[in-house]
This record gives structure tokens, sequence and C-alpha cells, in this order.
């Protein structure tokens, strides 16, 4: 690779003195978060609608939740899985589960009962953290068929008064008698146990990918790992000391995990949280915390923007807004900007590449593509090196599509107790992302598809990406997603699912008409289906996977 033009690194030149500069992350966030407890121990660290708590009082209730683990005989290098929304007890548990030793497993909220006994199975968790009523509801009958030993629950009606209904619509539940009250724990006093924090080496999160080609798999990210990508989150971005951070993004997903929850106590900021994503109380929030730092998928930024009550002032407090997880329109970015003021910075990364690998720096905006209308997704740090290779896994020129690859201290060991899968995925430690793209001569990269997602019609490769991008500058549509559906004339054929603007009106044909005057004839979509949402992960990716199995009936 000594020779390799990627490898020569021409995106340096996109980066400030800042961003360019070497870094020394700190072992774990652990060690981050006590160093930023000394240093301001009275400054809120969590913000939840009206509650607050500071860093003291959130280093104190997780010190004494890592006491109560180890005491019920959770050792490091056991499992604890964490199943809740944005909320303090997500914190406070995570902070615990690590200060104990412990490997955190992140379910999604959202999983039903045989997703979750798949992930406690596979990675023997050994004590569950979930909210009461998904213990009440199926958490207990999924535990008992499981390594789980002990289990802590919450109510996230707690540490705030407000109760919101937008968000918080359910009742207190009675403590149940087979599990301990996490809050009770937590205000127990106890002390975290000695000789059990992390090393940078040590495995910090199994993170368990969306099973979309097959069995889940988790990525085992280290704590090096995060504390990588999270300083340099907090150094480049040149977010001050002490700002506040909106976690948009749920905590359990690794984009909310390192760029919200880890880059901010990093930077010994606020983190406000607002349970989940609910556009009106997401804007509440923006006035009342007044955050410079957000990041979220496109599709949260398309709810916001289209919600009746928002208004410029916002998010006029926001230094940075960066976008990932799914795809950024080039449309979007500057409807956002027009109607609201704030350029949305794109991004790129990955569970595996422990979330950002290639990011639009600040003060940079992102060049569009001339040929494919695609925007870049931002250039890669000075420390990673990302590739694009042909099917043969060697290096394609600047400027042609193939494979990315990448290099870099953010890339994960592997996947847990699955050897065959890590020595595919992760060839000599790069990661083979499965994704398409291209890079141009001065180091931006641009996503064009996922491998498994082109549509062949009548020999023709068509890219999802491309024909989406056309969508979005429809005036009428909010959300766009395109799959192929059997054609018995073509193989494949182009099928396009759509959610309309509030307030707008448009047919199929008329927006089918739309696309094929900006597109070849075999890309535009042949069908056009008007949903009144699509389905999204909890995390704002398009289930493009649920669209393609309706289209073949």
């Amino acid at each position: 690779m000594t020779d390799s033009p990627y490898a020569a690194k021409p995106w340096l030149a996109l980066l400030n003195e800042a961003q360019r500069a070497p870094i020394s992350p700190a072992p774990s966030l652990v060690h981050a978060f006590r160093h930023s407890t000394a240093n301001a121990p009275e400054r809120t660290a969590v913000a939840y609608f009206d509650g607050r708590l500071t860093y003291r009082e959130t280093d104190e209730l997780s010190d004494s939740v890592a006491g109560h683990l180890a005491a019920k005989g959770v050792e490091p290098g056991d499992r604890v899985a964490i199943m809740l929304q944005n909320s303090p007890h997500f914190v406070i548990a995570l902070l615990g589960a690590w200060k104990a030793g412990a490997i955190v497993v992140p379910l999604n909220p959202m999983y039903k009962s045989a997703e979750v006994g798949h992930v406690l199975a596979d990675a023997e968790v050994a004590a569950l953290v979930c909210s009461d009523r998904a213990w009440d509801a199926y958490l207990r009958a999924a535990a008992a068929d499981s390594p789980v030993r002990l289990a802590l629950t919450a109510c996230e009606l707690d540490l705030q008064s407000r109760d919101d209904a937008r968000v918080l619509n359910f009742e207190r539940l009675p403590v149940p008698d087979d599990a301990d009250d996490l809050l009770a724990v937590a205000g127990q006093g106890l002390a975290a146990p000695e000789g059990r924090l992390p090393a940078a080496g040590d495995t910090a999160l199994i993170s368990y990918t969306s099973g979309t080609s097959g069995r889940p798999k988790g990525a085992m990210n280290s704590h090096g790992n995060i504390m990588f990508n999270a300083e340099r989150q907090a150094t480049g971005q040149g977010i001050a000391e002490g700002s506040c951070y909106f976690a948009l993004a749920p905590l359990f997903h690794i984009t909310g995990m390192v760029c919200e929850l880890a880059a901010c106590f990093t930077n010994a900021g606020t983190l406000a949280l607002a349970y989940r994503f609910e556009a009106g109380a997401v804007l509440d929030a923006f006035l009342e915390h007044r955050p410079v730092y957000t990041v979220g998928p496109s599709t949260a930024f398309m709810a916001l923007a289209a919600h009746p009550d928002a208004t410029r002032d916002h998010f006029s407090s926001f230094e940075q807004i960066s976008s990932g997880g799914a795809p950024l329109p080039p449309a979007l970015v500057e409807k956002f900007r027009a109607g609201f003021g704030p350029y949305v910075h794109n991004g790129y990364g990955l569970t595996e590449c422990t979330a950002p690998c290639a990011s639009v720096p600040p003060g940079v905006e992102a060049p569009v593509d001339p040929a494919s209308g695609t925007l870049a997704v931002g250039v890669p740090g000075p420390d990673t090196v990302v590739r694009i290779l042909d099917d043969a896994g060697e290096e394609v020129p600047f400027g042609e599509q193939g494979e990315i690859a990448v290099r870099g201290p953010q890339v994960v060991s592997g996947y847990w107790r699955m050897p065959e899968a890590t020595e595919e995925t992760f060839p000599g430690g790069e990661l083979h992302t499965g994704d398409i793209g291209f890079m141009d001569a001065d180091g931006w990269l641009y996503v064009v598809d996922r491998k498994k997602d082109m549509i062949n019609a009548s020999g023709f490769k068509v890219w999802p990406r491309e024909v989406e991008d056309v969508l979005y500058t429809h005036p009428a549509v909010r959300e766009a997603a395109v799959v192929g559906m059997p054609d018995p004339y073509r193989g494949e054929t182009v099928k396009a699912y759509v959610s309309l603007r509030p307030g707008e009106s448009a047919d199929g044909d008329d927006i089918a008409g739309y696309c094929k005057e900006r597109l070849a004839a075999y890309k535009y979509p042949r069908v056009v289906e008007i949903l009144p949402e699509l389905p999204k992960t909890t995390s704002g990716k398009i289930l493009r996977r649920e669209l393609r199995s309706r289209s073949r009936g």
C-alpha cells in the first residue's frame, strides 16, 4: 500500500491544523468522565426535560451501580445488556457497567422477544438493564430462557417531572419483585470496585448489526475505538468545553454512543436528552437547552423541517449539525439551510468503524458530484485511510467506483465469536464495508449504495441512491426509497416508495414523469407507490429490505 494514492491522504489539505494534530485519547470514557468530574463537579452532565444531574451526581450514581453489579457476581468481561431509550438511566447504567469491568451490549428498545432472545443467548449476557414496562411485557420471559442471572429495571418517568405525553405516554408500574430497581441501587452510595478500570484494548461494546443480510453480528468496539473517535470529535469540531450536545440519535446506536455521549463527556459538556425522537418535543428541547451540536439521520431533519411549529430560532444556537446513518440528499441540505439557517454536515461510518470514518469538516461544504448528483459524505481524518477496491480487492483510480475499505484506529477487531465472518470482512485488519463509492483526487468520499441494493434492469446497473436523490428534488416528496421489483421483461425494474410533505399533493404518475425527465430510461421508476410514512429503524434509517419484500409481493 506504500505506492497507493489513497495512502498519500490527499484529504489532509482539507483539514485545519487542529483537525490534523495528533491526539492522545483517554483509555476509556470512564477515565474521561472522571477527569471531567474532577474539573467541573457541579456542571450539569445530563439534562432530561426539567431534570438535571451534575457530573458529581452522575459519577456517584454510576459508582453505586458498579458496586452493586460486582456484589451480585458480575465479573470483568461479563456482558451487561442495556435496553433503554435516551434517558439518564441509560447513562448511569452504561458508566456503571464499564466501572464494573463489564462489556455493554446495547439493545434497541424496539426489538421483539425473539430478537432480544437471540442477542442474550449469543452474547451470553449476565445482567440486563431495561424499563420496568418492557420487563413486565416480555423481557422477563425472554430472560428466563437465557444466561441472564440479574435484572435491573427503571421507570423513565423518574429524574424529571414534566411527563410529556408526546413521548412519556405511559404509567408507572409497581417495582417488580424479581428485579432490582436501578435508581434504588444507584442511590445506595456503594463504591465502584477497585482494579476494574477498562484499558483501551478491552472490549467496551458488543454492538449487534441490523442483520439485513443474515444473522445479526456483534461488532466488538473497544474502549480505544470509542475514545479515538470521541476525541477526534471533541478536538476537531472546535466546540467549546462545557457546551451542550443534544442527543438526537439514540444512545444505543453507535452514532449516539460516540458522537453525542462520548464526545460530550470527553469535552465536559452537557448531554441533553428527550427520551425518543418526536419532532415537537425535540424542537421544544432545542429552545430549552440551546445546544450547539447534534447529529442524526436525514429522516429526523426531514421531520423537524416539516413540523408546523419549526422556526429559524429553534436552530439558532447550533454551531454544527451533522447527519449520518442514512443518505443525505443534496436537496434536503439546501432546503434546510434556506428554511432554518444551518448547513447540515454530512458524515459516513458504520458500527464496525465505531461511527464516523469520514465527515465534512466544520466550516467546509461538501461538493456534489456533477455526474451523479451525489453529495460527498466527507473526508477521512488524518489517522484513517479509506480506499476504493474492485471485486478482486485491487485499488481503483480516483473517480472510479468500487467497494469502500477503511483502515484506522476506529476499526473494530472483528465480530463476537464469528471468526469466519471476521476474516471475510476485516482482511488484514481493514474493514471491507460492502458499500459502493468513489473518491475524487482531493480526497472527498462519495457513497453510491450498498452492493446488495443494486438493481439490474435489462443488464443495466441502477443504484437506488441516484434515483432517490432525484426524487428528493420533487417539491412534494418528503421521504423516498427505491428498490428493484420483478419484471418479466427486464428481470428487474425500478420501483419508488415515497411519502409526501405536509400540505402537498401528487400522484405516482406525476412523480414518475418528473423522474423520467431527469433520468435515463432504464433508471426512472416505472412504479411509484405513495405511503403515509416509510418504514424506518429507531435510528432513522429507511428499511429498504421491508420495502423490497413488499415490492415482491
